[in-house]
């Protein structure tokens, strides 16, 4: 199956969904658009939103593996996006 890239308008409305209140979040958040906008899929974008629907401090938590996903957050989209964001280099 071949990985549908998300659209410019879907990507502007998903960069707005991602801004965060703490600015640790918001640091990995502009480091991952950076990185990976131009390849963003569909799939990826879907865990993304996944993980925006948490708190901030939980969000801050898993990006700094503190916690690792668990409950409905354990499917492959989210540790995918999760995977990518944790990516220092």
């Amino acid at each position: 199956m071949e990985a549908t890239l998300i659209d410019e308008r879907a990507l502007s409305k998903l960069r707005w969904r991602c801004r965060r209140g703490l600015l640790e979040n918001d640091l990995f958040i502009e480091r991952f658009f950076n990185r990976h906008a131009a390849t963003l899929t569909e799939f990826q974008a879907e865990g993304l939103r996944v993980l925006m629907d948490l708190s901030d401090n939980d969000l801050m938590d898993l990006l700094l593996r503190r916690k690792e996903p668990e409950g409905e957050l354990v499917r492959a989209d989210v540790q995918e996006v999760l995977g990518l964001l944790r990516t220092v280099a």
